[in-house]
């Protein structure tokens, strides 16, 4: 395909930067490719593949160090600001005005882009329909969800018909419910404009909806094709199995996940297990693997050939990125005694109100010693109030709360000394190496002398971390596997977990809850927020919420159950259902958003 037949063309596309230690690092390294006009395409890849860096390249912010890059025509290194004029281009964190209102940030983009009043009423009264915001234009930005924010962000990204709309990962960090409703808009857009667009994801289910997908990982662009013609490479590798009555899931899944000779990937889906045999081994091999579990073959997935390709990737570049983050329950692990009946967490009645505003109303539920449990619901409906206030972080307004044999509305800081707390975005020391973050936190929670020095370390070797390194110049994988090893140096009853995978690969998702497996074995208590709903799935019990109230409780299974659609349901499918009839049966309009 030649250029002049191409919305975007790369030859050769290279683009390095200095990293912190000085030496040069290659976000985009010898790229090459063609994206025909009107098509909707995807970018994939883990974080730090270089999708933004690429798509800030195609938008003529980033100037390409070596080869050539023709957008709409326009040689973006000559004249940037041409295609500029030309498309619209939302990045990751879209620059919102969160003292203005929906009405005032709309206003502002159009006078911006030099919108006629005329078109201006007519585009932003669609926009406005499209995305549910009608009802909430005079609410300030800065009070919207999460997932209104990303629909407002790209309302003001289209208050302009562009010929092209690159698109950089708009469904990051939203939930399910959100990101279903985002891609309707872009559907809708595409049908009735004739859009062409190019968005960069993480999530596969959203690269099948594409007719060109590039999958990459740092900075190489490893295949590119169709959905179906990726997915051919896992063809005849993928397999469901059933682990045993009275086996979790997550149990088989970690057995399997260890074998890494062996098996590419495997992960837990409707009460089963989902996994990849290694091209290298054949179904004779896996007996041992399996015991008395029931395995049929499967279809293959996007995601499939996703993992087979980053998984070889990986291995030829002999890095150790998808390597436990935490060594399998050998015994060596700080025991807690494990009783199905021991409450460790117990909520009656909570309440937290912000002046008139109710975000956490009435939630009762028990956690149990040992037991991984999940809080879920959509962006904005209490889940982190109810966290923080589970972690001490935040008093409770009325109810009862009480945390490993704690009264958090009398005794914070007791009930903080017998917990640990990983938060969502990386909370450590960067300039400290990782020896000094964790003797600076073992310290924080009262470790002295001879039991510092042992328990840090314990942890470094337990962790695969090493000692000299600068925390801030770790990838996000090992950041984050630092940041929980910060939360389990005193040796903690409960781990609280606030969207622990946010923004990591998912080779080093499947590491981290490999690592939360063998906790949960070992006895710990793990509480855990997530927007993943295949995480869900590693759960003992999970909790929906919406607009403050708990609308779900119970196994995986029971959920989907309760969802109606069986057993094999799909987990995401499950919480979409739960939080659409809640909200057809009366739920407030703050949840409607």
């Amino acid at each position: 395909m030649t250029g002049s037949f191409a919305s975007i063309v790369s030859e050769g596309l290279r683009k390095a930067f200095e990293a912190a230690d000085g030496s040069a690092l290659d976000a985009i390294d010898d790229v090459s490719f063609s994206i025909p006009p009107g098509t909707l395409t995807a970018f994939v890849g883990p974080d730090g593949a270089g999708k933004t860096t690429l798509m800030r390249m195609m938008a003529g912010l980033l100037t390409p160090d070596v080869g050539s890059l023709r957008v709409l025509g326009v040689d973006v290194r000559r004249d940037p600001q041409e295609v500029q004029s030309r498309i619209s281009y939302m990045p990751q964190r879209f620059g919102l005005y969160e003292d203005l209102s929906v009405q005032e940030n709309l206003d502002l983009y159009a006078d911006l882009h030099g919108v006629t009043p005329e078109d201006r009423a007519r585009r932003f009264s669609r926009l406005l329909r499209m995305t549910g915001l009608e009802r909430f234009t005079r609410r300030p930005a800065g009070n919207l969800s999460g997932g209104m924010k990303q629909k407002l962000g790209l309302a003001c990204t289209l208050v302009r018909v562009p010929d092209l709309l690159l698109l950089d990962e708009p469904s990051v960090g939203v939930d399910p419910l959100s990101r279903r409703d985002l891609w309707r808009i872009l559907a809708q857009l595409i049908e009735e404009e004739g859009l062409s667009v190019v968005v960069s994801t993480a999530y596969m289910d959203e690269a099948e909806r594409c007719e060109q997908v590039f999958v990459l990982n740092q900075g190489r662009l490893l295949a590119q094709g169709t959905p179906r013609e990726l997915r051919g490479r896992a063809e005849g590798l993928t397999y469901v199995a059933e682990p045993r009555e009275g086996m979790h899931a997550r149990e088989l899944q970690a057995r399997l996940i260890d074998a890494r000779e062996r098996i590419a990937d495997a992960v837990p889906r409707g009460g089963a297990v989902r996994f990849i045999r290694s091209p290298e081994s054949g179904d004779a091999d896996l007996g041992d693997l399996l015991h008395d579990a029931i395995m049929r073959e499967q279809p293959a997935e996007l995601e499939d050939a996703f993992m087979l390709l980053l998984r070889e990737h990986v291995a030829g570049a002999g890095s150790d990125a998808g390597s436990p983050a935490l060594a399998v329950d050998d015994g060596s692990l700080p025991r807690h005694a494990r009783d199905g009946g021991d409450t460790v967490i117990r909520v009656r009645e909570l309440v937290r109100k912000f002046g008139d505003f109710t975000a956490v109303a009435n939630t009762s539920f028990d956690v149990r010693r040992g037991e991984i449990f999940g809080l879920l619901g959509p962006n904005g409906a209490g889940k982190t109030t109810t966290f923080r206030m589970l972690c001490g972080l935040l008093p409770a307004t009325s109810g009862e709360l009480d945390v490993a044999g704690v009264n958090l509305r009398t005794a914070r800081a007791a009930a903080r000394a017998r917990i640990g707390y990983v938060a969502q975005r990386f909370s450590l020391y960067s300039n400290l190496s990782v020896r000094e973050n964790l003797e600076f936190f073992a310290g924080a929670y009262g470790l002295r002398g001879r039991t510092l020095k042992r328990r840090v370390g314990e942890t470094l070797e337990r962790f695969g971390l090493d000692p000299s390194a600068t925390s801030g110049l770790l990838p996000l994988g090992y950041k984050q596997r630092l940041a929980m090893a910060a939360g389990l140096i005193h040796e903690p009853d409960i781990l609280f977990l606030d969207e622990p995978t946010s923004g990591i690969d998912p080779l080093a998702r499947r590491a981290f809850w490999r690592a939360i497996t063998a906790l949960s074995q070992a006895g710990v208590t793990v509480v855990v927020t997530t927007h993943f709903m295949e995480e869900a799935e590693y759960c003992d019990r999970i909790a929906i919420q919406d607009a403050g109230r708990l609308l779900a409780l119970g196994t995986p299974r029971e959920v989907r159950e309760r969802a109606g659609d069986g057993e094999e349901a799909d987990m995401n499918r499950a919480f979409i259902s739960i939080v659409e009839q809640a909200r057809a049966n009366g739920n407030d309009d703050r949840a409607a958003a």
